[in-house]
């Protein structure tokens, strides 16, 4: 898919905002869902998405939106590093499927790096135990 486009009121993720598809969740609020990524390119891997907002991409996300979603992205990192230690932490996000984004709803990854350990390629690892997952997400949620 181009940046060019319509958005798909079926995607993934707007399921799992209505609820039809199930999530790990990390925290909520009233516009912004963070939730474990069920195919994690790391331990703690986390995604970072808009309740309200209908933006495939950066490019089409209202200023306001990216205001609440970075600093949703910001509290997110500071919970995975508290709780899980790592060594660092890598903030992306694609725009566009030759960027490498495979779901078209506006969303930052929020992936935890170890010293020694490689990162998953994105979108291409096999699928996490959700009991790990939720256990997981219970001990980052503690951080916040």
């Amino acid at each position: 898919m181009s940046l060019d486009g319509r958005y798909d009121a079926d995607n993934i993720f707007a399921k799992i905002i209505r609820g039809e598809i199930p999530c790990v969740k990390v925290f909520e609020d009233d516009q912004v869902l963070v939730f474990m990524d069920v195919f994690p390119q790391a331990r703690g891997h986390m995604l970072v998405i808009s309740k309200t907002s209908q933006a495939r991409n950066l490019l089409e996300a209202e200023a306001k939106t990216l205001g609440r979603l970075i600093g949703a992205t910001q509290k997110a990192a500071a919970a995975v590093v508290a709780a899980l230690k790592p060594d660092g932490v890598v903030v992306t996000q694609f725009n566009g499927a030759p960027a490498g984004q495979t779901v078209f709803h506006l969303h930052f990854h929020v992936i935890p790096r170890y010293e020694g350990e490689g990162l998953g390629r994105h979108g291409e690892g096999g699928m996490a135990n959700v009991e790990d997952l939720k256990a997981l997400a219970a001990k980052i949620s503690a951080a916040l």
